[in-house]
């Protein structure tokens, strides 16, 4: 029998300024070795994956007011700690007009990650550097863009 994959959901919420595309990444405040991260997490029973998705956002970032463009990936890859499977499904988000360039916030929620801060940011895109545990991997099937990933994420 083979174990049941955590099911999560994961957010390249996007920006425009200048017409030129920016993504929402943040920092662990207290985990600088964490790595560059976008928000992402577990799905709840009963829970619609957009919902969801929409839901990480406001806990991890504090950003409401978000449009779910689209679901564009799933990826089944084990938990890099663990080893624990995880099947995550990559959405495609806007962030509301308005949204400023950085932001500290504090995590809500009950998960392991409640009450760290957060040191959320805007970046432009291509990224400069890639994300922790690859969480850049399907950036380049987002439509419409054409930026310079490969097509295997790595």
């Amino acid at each position: 029998m083979h174990p049941v994959p955590r099911v999560r959901v994961a957010a390249y919420v996007i920006r425009h300024v200048d017409g030129e595309p920016q993504l929402l990444v943040f920092d662990q405040a207290a985990f600088p070795d964490a790595g560059t991260q976008i928000p992402a997490g577990g799905v709840r029973p009963g829970e619609a994956l957009p919902d969801a998705v929409v839901r990480e956002i406001a806990e991890e970032c504090g950003l409401t007011g978000v449009t779910v463009a689209g679901e564009i990936a799933v990826e089944h890859k084990p938990h890099p700690e663990t080893g624990q499977p995880r099947r995550t499904t990559f959405f495609h988000v806007l962030a509301p007009d308005g949204t400023a360039d950085s932001w500290q916030h504090t995590v809500t929620g009950t998960g392991s990650d409640s009450a760290m801060r957060f040191d959320c940011r805007f970046v432009a895109l291509p990224l400069p550097a890639p994300l922790a545990d690859h969480q850049d991997a399907q950036l380049h099937r987002i439509p419409g863009y054409t930026w310079p990933y490969p097509e295997d994420g790595n």
